[in-house]
């Protein structure tokens, strides 16, 4: 109607679209002045865009909703994530798996347990927990390999994968080491449980070249929630 303005007054216009002109002028009203809800979702958007582009088109809403609340610390529902991403036209890769579990390898050497269930330390970056929980989605798996430190149960590393292979871990372990910077002299230890990400040669490269003291509990150990 404003593009034919010129030519047909607004309640011509409307008189033949079958609305009304107050309609009319409060929806441009709207459009001219968005409300806060609005601007926050067209800013909420934006981020989005970015995490999208940054992961390669690949992920969906549960990898980018984790982003947001883990590497932006944003807090918002996976519904509104959901929802904006289907409004922009944002789609992620989705790869159908089958179900898979954390399992020992029995050939593997695992590392001795240094902590034997005592977590609490006096200062940070002396004891790292690590483990992977499973999150099911509309798209699929998808898996988190997180790593906290005791000290405050901060999550200082973090991969989101719809894969369990052991790159995730050497990933959620690098942005930790990052993100912390541990003097290589520290005497900081790693605990995980006997996972094969966890026993397999990559990872365990990873901590000797760090200077990390690699620390093993039992089998299926949930130390993130313990």
């Amino acid at each position: 109607m404003d593009a034919n303005k010129a030519d047909f007054s607004i309640s011509f216009m409307a008189d033949r679209l079958g609305v009304s002109t107050s309609g009319f002028y409060e929806w441009r009203h709207r459009q001219s002045n968005p409300s806060r809800r609005a601007r926050d979702d067209a800013e909420l958007t934006e981020i989005i865009r970015d995490i999208h582009t940054r992961s390669r088109g690949t992920y969906g809403s549960p990898r980018v909703w984790a982003d947001l609340r883990l590497g932006s610390g944003v807090r918002v529902g996976r519904k509104r994530v959901e929802r904006l991403m289907r409004q922009a036209g944002i789609q992620g890769v989705t790869r159908r798996r089958k179900t898979h579990t954390t399992r020992r390898n029995p050939a593997a050497t695992p590392s001795d347990d240094l902590v034997c269930r005592r977590f609490t330390v006096t200062e940070p970056d002396r004891l790292w927990v690590a483990d992977i929980t499973e999150h099911p989605t509309r798209e699929g798996k998808v898996y988190l390999a997180a790593v906290l430190d005791a000290w405050n149960r901060e999550c200082v590393g973090w991969s989101i994968t719809d894969h369990l292979k052991a790159e995730m871990v050497c990933d959620a372990l690098d942005m930790a080491r990052w993100r912390r910077q541990p003097a290589p002299d520290c005497s900081l230890v790693h605990h995980a449980d006997h996972g094969t990400q966890y026993t397999s040669w990559a990872f365990g490269q990873r901590l000797r070249t760090a200077g990390i003291l690699g620390s093993m509990g039992t089998v299926g150990d949930c130390l993130l929630t313990g």
